[in-house]
Protein backbone atom coordinates (compact mmCIF):
# COMPACT_ATOMS: atom_id res chain seq x y z
CA UNK A 1 0.00 0.00 0.00
CA UNK A 2 0.99 3.40 -0.92
CA UNK A 3 0.92 6.14 1.66
CA UNK A 4 -0.11 9.73 0.51
CA UNK A 5 1.29 12.76 2.83
CA UNK A 6 -1.18 15.72 2.43
CA UNK A 7 0.01 19.35 3.30
CA UNK A 8 -1.74 22.53 1.89
CA UNK A 9 -4.16 25.36 2.56
CA UNK A 10 -6.81 22.70 4.03
CA UNK A 11 -5.00 19.92 5.41
CA UNK A 12 -1.33 19.63 7.25
CA UNK A 13 -0.12 16.66 7.66
CA UNK A 14 -3.26 14.50 6.42
CA UNK A 15 -2.43 11.18 5.49
CA UNK A 16 -4.16 8.44 3.49
CA UNK A 17 -3.60 5.09 2.27
CA UNK A 18 -4.04 4.02 -1.34
CA UNK A 19 -5.71 0.44 -1.25
CA UNK A 20 -6.73 0.23 -5.08
CA UNK A 21 -5.36 0.22 -7.96
CA UNK A 22 -5.93 4.08 -9.80
CA UNK A 23 -9.35 4.31 -11.42
CA UNK A 24 -9.82 0.23 -10.77
CA UNK A 25 -12.03 -1.25 -8.29
CA UNK A 26 -14.95 1.24 -7.68
CA UNK A 27 -18.20 0.34 -5.94
CA UNK A 28 -20.29 -1.45 -8.24
CA UNK A 29 -22.94 1.29 -7.19
CA UNK A 30 -20.30 4.22 -8.29
CA UNK A 31 -20.13 4.74 -12.11
CA UNK A 32 -18.88 8.01 -13.23
CA UNK A 33 -18.85 8.98 -16.54
CA UNK A 34 -15.95 11.16 -16.25
CA UNK A 35 -12.58 10.74 -14.37
CA UNK A 36 -11.18 14.09 -12.45
CA UNK A 37 -8.66 14.39 -15.10
CA UNK A 38 -11.49 14.68 -17.81
CA UNK A 39 -13.53 16.95 -15.53
CA UNK A 40 -10.34 18.80 -15.38
CA UNK A 41 -9.85 19.34 -19.02
CA UNK A 42 -13.56 20.09 -19.98
CA UNK A 43 -13.74 23.26 -16.98
CA UNK A 44 -15.10 22.83 -13.43
CA UNK A 45 -15.25 25.04 -10.54
CA UNK A 46 -14.73 28.37 -12.17
CA UNK A 47 -11.02 26.53 -12.59
CA UNK A 48 -10.73 27.59 -8.85
CA UNK A 49 -10.17 23.79 -8.00
CA UNK A 50 -6.95 21.87 -6.55
CA UNK A 51 -4.90 24.97 -7.22
CA UNK A 52 -2.38 24.61 -4.54
CA UNK A 53 -2.66 20.34 -3.63
CA UNK A 54 -1.58 19.55 -7.72
CA UNK A 55 1.47 17.92 -5.88
CA UNK A 56 -1.05 15.35 -4.44
CA UNK A 57 -2.28 13.80 -7.93
CA UNK A 58 -1.12 12.84 -11.04
CA UNK A 59 0.57 15.59 -12.90
CA UNK A 60 -1.15 14.22 -16.32
CA UNK A 61 -4.04 15.54 -14.60
CA UNK A 62 -3.29 19.03 -15.06
CA UNK A 63 -2.40 18.95 -18.60
CA UNK A 64 -4.43 20.75 -20.41
CA UNK A 65 -6.98 21.49 -17.38
CA UNK A 66 -8.51 24.64 -17.08
CA UNK A 67 -7.61 26.45 -14.03
CA UNK A 68 -7.30 30.11 -12.54
CA UNK A 69 -4.67 30.58 -10.29
CA UNK A 70 -6.04 33.25 -8.72
CA UNK A 71 -9.95 34.22 -9.23
CA UNK A 72 -12.76 31.29 -10.12
CA UNK A 73 -13.54 32.10 -13.44
CA UNK A 74 -16.52 30.88 -14.85
CA UNK A 75 -15.59 31.45 -18.19
CA UNK A 76 -13.15 28.55 -17.67
CA UNK A 77 -16.51 26.29 -16.95
CA UNK A 78 -17.49 24.08 -20.17
CA UNK A 79 -20.61 25.75 -20.13
CA UNK A 80 -19.66 29.49 -19.00
CA UNK A 81 -22.11 29.30 -15.90
CA UNK A 82 -21.96 29.45 -11.96
CA UNK A 83 -23.11 25.90 -10.95
CA UNK A 84 -21.48 26.26 -7.80
CA UNK A 85 -22.04 26.81 -4.52
CA UNK A 86 -19.31 28.11 -2.20
CA UNK A 87 -17.53 26.50 0.57
CA UNK A 88 -19.35 28.06 3.54
CA UNK A 89 -22.53 26.59 1.90
CA UNK A 90 -21.44 23.56 1.90
CA UNK A 91 -20.07 23.69 5.51
CA UNK A 92 -23.64 24.92 6.61
CA UNK A 93 -25.63 22.07 4.91
CA UNK A 94 -23.12 19.60 6.69
CA UNK A 95 -21.51 18.02 3.45
CA UNK A 96 -18.11 18.70 4.53
CA UNK A 97 -16.26 15.36 5.75
CA UNK A 98 -13.16 16.25 7.86
CA UNK A 99 -11.01 14.29 5.73
CA UNK A 100 -12.00 16.18 2.39
CA UNK A 101 -12.56 20.02 3.53
CA UNK A 102 -12.68 20.60 -0.14
CA UNK A 103 -15.74 18.77 -0.59
CA UNK A 104 -17.09 15.99 -2.77
CA UNK A 105 -14.42 16.58 -6.30
CA UNK A 106 -11.99 16.06 -3.55
CA UNK A 107 -13.20 13.00 -1.77
CA UNK A 108 -13.73 11.72 -6.01
CA UNK A 109 -9.89 12.16 -6.83
CA UNK A 110 -8.99 10.64 -4.05
CA UNK A 111 -11.85 7.50 -4.04
CA UNK A 112 -10.30 7.91 -8.14
CA UNK A 113 -6.73 7.23 -7.07
CA UNK A 114 -7.39 4.55 -4.69
CA UNK A 115 -8.44 5.39 -1.59
CA UNK A 116 -11.44 3.81 0.57
CA UNK A 117 -12.69 5.31 3.41
CA UNK A 118 -16.03 5.00 6.04
CA UNK A 119 -17.15 8.22 3.55
CA UNK A 120 -17.62 6.48 0.72
CA UNK A 121 -20.73 5.21 0.98
CA UNK A 122 -22.36 9.04 2.17
CA UNK A 123 -20.40 10.22 -0.83
CA UNK A 124 -22.06 7.84 -3.02
CA UNK A 125 -25.31 8.35 -1.97
CA UNK A 126 -24.69 11.80 -2.37
CA UNK A 127 -23.55 11.19 -5.86
CA UNK A 128 -26.60 8.91 -6.77
CA UNK A 129 -28.97 11.50 -5.94
CA UNK A 130 -27.15 14.24 -8.35
CA UNK A 131 -28.65 11.94 -11.03
CA UNK A 132 -31.80 13.46 -10.75
CA UNK A 133 -30.82 16.36 -12.49
CA UNK A 134 -29.88 14.65 -15.60
CA UNK A 135 -33.47 13.79 -15.51
CA UNK A 136 -34.70 16.83 -15.43
CA UNK A 137 -31.96 17.92 -18.28
CA UNK A 138 -33.60 14.91 -20.57
CA UNK A 139 -37.41 15.95 -19.85
CA UNK A 140 -36.90 19.09 -20.05
CA UNK A 141 -34.37 19.81 -23.16
CA UNK A 142 -33.92 18.79 -26.69
CA UNK A 143 -31.30 15.77 -27.34
CA UNK A 144 -27.75 17.29 -27.21
CA UNK A 145 -29.20 20.99 -27.43
CA UNK A 146 -26.45 21.87 -24.88
CA UNK A 147 -27.61 25.37 -24.51
CA UNK A 148 -30.67 23.98 -22.34
CA UNK A 149 -30.17 24.21 -19.05
CA UNK A 150 -26.34 25.22 -18.96
CA UNK A 151 -26.39 25.67 -15.40
CA UNK A 152 -27.93 22.03 -14.76
CA UNK A 153 -25.32 20.78 -17.25
CA UNK A 154 -22.70 21.96 -15.63
CA UNK A 155 -23.52 20.84 -12.25
CA UNK A 156 -23.70 17.13 -13.48
CA UNK A 157 -20.43 18.16 -15.04
CA UNK A 158 -19.12 19.10 -11.57
CA UNK A 159 -20.48 15.64 -10.08
CA UNK A 160 -18.83 12.91 -12.85
CA UNK A 161 -21.70 12.82 -15.15
CA UNK A 162 -21.08 13.60 -18.91
CA UNK A 163 -24.18 16.28 -19.86
CA UNK A 164 -23.04 16.41 -23.00
CA UNK A 165 -24.30 13.81 -23.93
CA UNK A 166 -27.75 14.71 -22.71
Amino acid sequence: MKQVSVTDKFQNSYVYELVEPIGKNFDSEFTPELTPKEMLSLGVFGGKYLNDCQQEFPANWFVGAKLSPKIKDISLNYFSVDASQPLSEWQRKGWIHFQDPRGWFQWYCRYYMGRRTSDDVRQIKRWKAFRRHASAVKKNCERYDLSCRKKQRQALLHWAYDSRNL
